[in-house]
């Protein structure tokens, strides 16, 4: 299982989705309090969904195809929480009251998507391995 690229590709997607996002603020407010994603319900449940995604797809690296359409779930996801922040940050940019500066934690999920489609690849390619594999029986 962990020796497969998709696998390491899939536990990277997990840290930068389910560990780095509590430690990195999504924006800063006026006051200087940095604004966390639990601080959303909305960026709480599609974080959660997308990292129990992820998990789950760790956890069936035997089935290659639903591996693999589990990752373009996730992907979609990670869109979502991608545009809901673009959203917010163009909603409420400038000097408002809410958003001052802008955080890395808003670009975190555009690594998850290169990372989720990195994995992707691999998945493909493996289950191709197999299938021309099954041909030559």
């Amino acid at each position: 299982m962990i020796q497969r690229i998709q696998t390491i590709y899939l536990i990277l997607t997990f840290i930068v989705t389910g560990v780095l996002l509590f430690f990195v603020p999504l924006w800063t407010l006026n006051n200087g309090k940095a604004f966390y994603f639990m601080q959303d319900q909305i960026y709480t449940v599609v974080l959660g969904l997308s990292t129990m995604l992820t998990i789950v797809s760790i956890i069936s690296y035997k089935k290659r195809q639903n591996q693999f359409v589990m990752g373009r779930l996730n992907i979609i996801l990670n869109l979502i929480l991608l545009g809901l922040f673009v959203y917010r940050s163009l909603n409420l940019s400038g000097e408002t009251l809410q958003v001052s500066e802008k955080g890395i934690g808003m670009f975190l999920p555009i690594v998850a998507i290169v990372l989720l489609v990195l994995a992707n690849k691999a998945i493909k390619k493996d289950e191709d391995l197999v299938k021309s594999v099954d041909r030559l029986r």
